[in-house]
């Protein structure tokens, strides 16, 4: 399967997308979005595992077209997301649980005359406008990742980035024969617990299947407490339901797209510059 005979267009996903905020209770991270939509749509591996382009990016075809739903729903009122990546319903999407995708579509490019029918605090979204995970950013670090970073480079940035992140005493082993064991570390939480993890770091284009997922949560027994696979690709369906199976040995799961964010929010290489903006509210003067 190719994007150009993908079965579902982004603003037949609207519809599942308020479905799914729904079911999650309202709100929901990018990621629980986009697993609970392939749950309710019954999207197969072959689908979920398309990437809308290989040669820019890691991010899949589903989750592409998927940010295309949300963008033009959060332009219509329908949706408001934070500052942290938390997406839920407004008034006016608890209010309407389902919609017309064209009238969506209609709306938010601005081709319709009938202002009565507009939604408060609808918006007008520019045709060339790109949802905030299609942003160039993302592509220019994972090139760089994928093309210029050697494997040793890559698991010396994974190390600095759990230092970063709270985790102590975090090593690189580099051995070869110890079952895809990159490095081990120490996490701690609020100076009072911890736990030994194992991490596996794969710089990898295409998606993780569950048969790795199994073979890294082998290599960690008796020598971590849990395990932490990270890559600049993606996971399979499979593979995530392999990481969190009942019973068995916690593998905790960071893909190429939250990798991205987490450089972004730790400012590894990316930096973030906000521009102030300083208005005058004149009105607000005379209700001294």
């Amino acid at each position: 399967m190719t994007r150009e005979n993908f079965p579902v267009t982004y603003d037949q996903l609207m519809n599942p997308l308020l479905r799914a905020l729904g079911e999650l209770g309202g709100s929901a991270s990018n990621a629980e979005l986009l697993d609970k939509v392939i749950e309710l749509e019954g999207f197969s591996e072959e689908v979920t595992s398309v990437l809308h382009n290989p040669e820019r990016g890691n991010q899949t075809e589903v989750g592409y077209r998927l940010a295309w739903a949300r963008t033009y729903l959060r332009q219509a009122g329908y949706l408001l997301n934070s500052a942290r990546g938390v997406w839920a319903l407004t008034d006016l999407g608890h209010e309407h649980p389902t919609v017309d995708p064209d009238y969506i579509v209609r709306l938010v490019q601005g081709r319709l005359t009938d202002t009565a029918v507009t939604p408060a605090g609808a918006e007008v979204i520019p045709e060339d406008e790109l949802p905030e995970e299609a942003l160039e950013w993302r592509e220019q670090l994972h090139h760089i990742l994928i093309n210029q970073m050697t494997p040793d480079a890559f698991e010396r940035l994974t190390q600095r980035l759990l230092r970063e992140s709270g985790f102590i005493n975090v090593q690189v082993t580099g051995r070869t024969g110890d079952g895809g064991i990159d490095g081990k570390g120490i996490a701690r939480i609020n100076g009072l617990m911890s736990f030994h993890i194992a991490f596996q770091c794969k710089k990898y284009q295409g998606s993780v299947t569950a048969p790795e997922i199994r073979n890294f949560r082998g290599a960690t027994i008796g020598v971590a407490d849990r395990g932490l696979f990270i890559t600049t690709g993606t996971f399979t369906r499979a593979a995530i339901e392999e990481a969190n199976r009942i019973g068995a040995a916690p593998i905790d799961l960071l893909d190429g797209d939250m990798l991205a964010d987490k450089l972004k929010e730790l400012s590894l290489g990316v930096k973030t510059e906000m521009v102030e903006k300083v208005t005058v509210q004149s009105d607000w003067f005379t209700t001294i």
